[in-house]
């Protein structure tokens, strides 16, 4: 057995954003009572991109269900910590400026002091250059799609930039099915 990295498809993760932006997927949890569904909805979304999820209790990133779950899959900063340190299987990233985001990204938006508290999805890059009027986002909690960032009153935003994947697979295999090629939808 090895891991083997393989794309991650953002324009899966994109159509899942724009599909459910106003609406919740039965197949998870509505977290909107308990204090926001954002990180969930930017799961799901990379998810839909990756297709592979890290099982490692506590410290991985999965969905199972209500009550089995990894804290990356629901919490903003769990979930940054899990993209950029990941060494071992689902996706994996490392934090950009606004001028490498491209769509299937997340942004993290402060929106009072003390941490990041929102998890939007990139959905497009309009025009030559990301930037702050150009990048639009999708998210749940306050429910958008194809929202700019320049519209949310933020102290801060980083951004994550999803690189691959990883899947453990048995010498001489290939990548689960549907493994992605890297789209850069710059």
């Amino acid at each position: 057995m090895r891991y083997t990295e393989f794309g991650y498809d953002r324009e899966k993760a994109v159509a899942y954003a724009h599909r459910w932006a106003y609406f919740r997927d039965p197949e998870y949890h509505d977290f909107s009572g308990l204090g926001g569904d954002c990180t969930n909805f930017a799961s799901q979304c990379i998810f839909a991109g990756a297709g592979v999820m890290n099982y490692t209790p506590t410290y991985g990133w999965y969905y199972v269900g209500l009550d089995d779950r990894a804290p990356a899959w629901t919490g903003v900063m769990f979930l940054y910590n899990f993209l950029v340190n990941n060494r071992g299987a689902g996706p994996f990233g490392r934090e950009v400026g606004i001028r490498d985001v491209a769509p299937g990204d997340i942004a993290q938006l402060m929106l009072e002091p003390g941490g990041y508290q929102h998890t939007p999805v990139v959905v497009s890059v309009n025009g030559p250059r990301a930037d702050f009027e150009t990048v639009c986002v999708a998210a749940h909690s306050q429910d958008c799609d194809c929202r700019p960032l320049s519209s949310y009153e933020a102290l801060g935003v980083r951004f994550v930039r999803i690189e691959g994947v990883r899947a453990m697979v048995p010498d001489g295999q290939e990548p689960p099915d549907g493994a992605a090629k890297e789209q850069d939808a710059r």
